[in-house]
Parts: C-alpha cells; structure tokens; sequence
C-alpha cells in the first residue's frame, strides 16, 4: 500500500487523481459486479442472480480476458470514475463504491489486508456461490434470483 505522508493513496485524492495501477487496485477480486442482473423494464428495479459472465473465472473471481471484456461482453460496463458514481447496482462492498462516497475500504480488502485470498475467506467473494452463465439461458435466470449479491455483510 503506497502512502502518500495523508495515508493511503485512496484517501483524500479525487478518484480522477489515480495511475491507472492504483484505480486498478480498488478492484477487490470480489467478482459480483460480473453477476448477470435482471431489470424490471416497468419500475428499473434491479435484481441480482447468481449468474456469473461467461468470462468470470469463478474459482479466482477474475476475468478471464480482461483486456479484451468490452468487445466479448456487450453488456460489460466499464468502470470509470464518472461510471461508479452513477451505476446504482455496485455492490456497497465494492472498493471502487467505497472510496467514490469517501468511505474507507475493509480489513478484506487487498490494500489493507495485503492479501488477495482475504475477499475470499471473509465469504465477500463470489467463489462457491456462483454458476456460469455458459448453458444458462437467459429465461432461466429467474431460477437463480439471490439477494447477498446486493448485501453488505459487514455492515452493523
């Protein structure tokens, strides 16, 4: 964790202010932002399944072709400073949520921990808990409707 003599890198700069590295970093590894999510074209309710992108490994809750996501997933959205103050749907658990609304990360985090298995022993992580989207089509996501996606354990 680079410290800056303020703390952390992560406190006190705009997100606007990071390296690609550290803006980079703010990923936890947790892998629920690649979990396919059903709107409600009605009301814009958003509802979390169990249904991870094609390209999430999940065993390691990573992409498995990050640089090449955007073209292989058209519904991938790519996270920007402007994008995580504005999509609703991030995780409350997710770094890059966590330091937009000025919050600090969690003892899991790899920035604090110092440790990318910590996402994953403190049960935050997809790994476990998750199908593949290949050979679930998209009617059948219904049958996999979950809440935790969209839930912050750690919260009091």
């Amino acid at each position: 964790m680079r410290d800056f003599g303020n703390g952390p890198f992560w406190k006190g700069r705009p997100l606007e202010a990071f390296s690609e590295a550290e803006w980079e970093s703010l990923c936890d590894g947790c892998g629920r932002c690649c979990l396919n999510k059903l709107e409600d074209w009605d009301t814009g309710e958003i509802v979390w399944t169990s249904v991870a992108c094609s390209l999430l490994d999940c065993d390691t809750c990573r992409c498995g072709d990050y640089p090449n996501r955007l073209a292989t997933v058209p519904d991938c959205l790519p996270l920007t400073p402007v994008s995580v103050r504005e999509i609703s749907w991030l995780p409350p658990t997710c770094g890059y949520r966590l330091v937009a609304e000025g919050k600090d990360l969690y003892w899991w985090h790899h920035l604090v921990s110092g440790s990318r298995e910590t996402v994953h022993e403190a049960g935050i992580s997809v790994r476990g808990r998750v199908v593949s989207e290949i050979g679930i089509g998209p009617d059948d996501y219904e049958d996999h409707l979950a809440d935790w996606p969209g839930e912050n354990p750690m919260k009091d």
